[in-house]
């Protein structure tokens, strides 16, 4: 299938996402936005894609959302039309997600990179939530996962001051896992990806919703959470494929 502001492939059990309009340093549009719904919605429900791949150019990941398009948005126009709320389709995928970030990802590139499970990028990737430098704020989750990554004092510096984090500040603050060669960030997260899509899937989608519930609940409940999704697990054919296979010292075969 072709589409105007993206490219896809699938590999190896991977689906990898770019985002491309160039002509606009990738931002954000409504178009966009249909079509990474489109995708990531067919994705996650095949079976044979068990992890994904978000990415953009090596110049730039996105720089925002379209100003453009929302100059003349009003509060109506935006309260009726739930409007941006088809990203969340990123945040809410079941399928494991990794962003790959290479140069800017300011705005609402910033957010939808953070809507990934995690983050790999380049020495040459810069974060940001600039949307104070013109009289908005963050409308995608800037200011909560934000703050739920990097903390309270790390998250009002960028979203007050609109200044911009470059790789290595963000591997400090825990927004991102890695900082890799912008040579080999695809390579890297296609391998990563391919990694996690060789794993039994029911074990990675509960390991998937126990960190996630550790970010909502609290320690006591998140421990129960943790407790019955391991439990649940001795019930799996890949769980006892993927221990004989260990005591058998051979690889895997997972069924999924």
């Amino acid at each position: 299938m072709t589409f105007n502001t993206i490219t896809t492939c699938i590999e190896d059990n991977v689906g990898t996402l770019t985002l491309h309009r160039p002509e606009a340093m990738n931002a954000l549009n409504q178009e966009m936005m249909r079509e990474v719904l489109q995708v990531i919605t067919a994705w996650d429900s095949d079976a044979t894609v068990r992890a994904i791949v978000l990415t953009g150019s090596d110049k730039v990941f996105a720089a925002g959302a379209d100003i453009k398009e929302m100059l003349n948005v009003e509060y109506l126009d935006a309260l009726q039309a739930n409007f941006l709320n088809d990203w969340t389709c990123i945040a809410n995928c079941r399928t494991p997600t990794v962003a790959a970030v290479a140069g800017y990802a300011l705005g609402g590139g910033c957010e939808i990179a953070m809507m990934c499970d995690f983050i790999l990028c380049a020495e040459n990737a810069q974060f940001g939530q600039p949307e104070v430098r013109i009289g908005t704020m963050p409308g995608l989750g800037g200011t909560q996962r934000l703050t739920r990554q990097i903390g309270k004092a790390k998250a009002m510096d960028l979203c007050l001051t609109g200044r911009m984090m470059g790789a290595l500040e963000a591997e400090r603050s825990g927004l991102v896992a890695r900082v890799l060669p912008c040579s080999e960030l695809l390579i890297e997260a296609r391998k990563v990806a391919r990694q996690i899509a060789s794993y039994s899937a029911p074990a990675v989608l509960l390991n998937r919703e126990s960190v996630n519930a550790a970010m909502n609940t609290t320690l006591t409940q998140g421990l129960a959470i943790e407790r019955h999704a391991f439990y649940s697990l001795f019930g799996s054919v890949d769980q006892q494929e993927g221990m004989s296979a260990f005591s058998d010292k051979r690889q895997p075969e997972f069924s999924h």
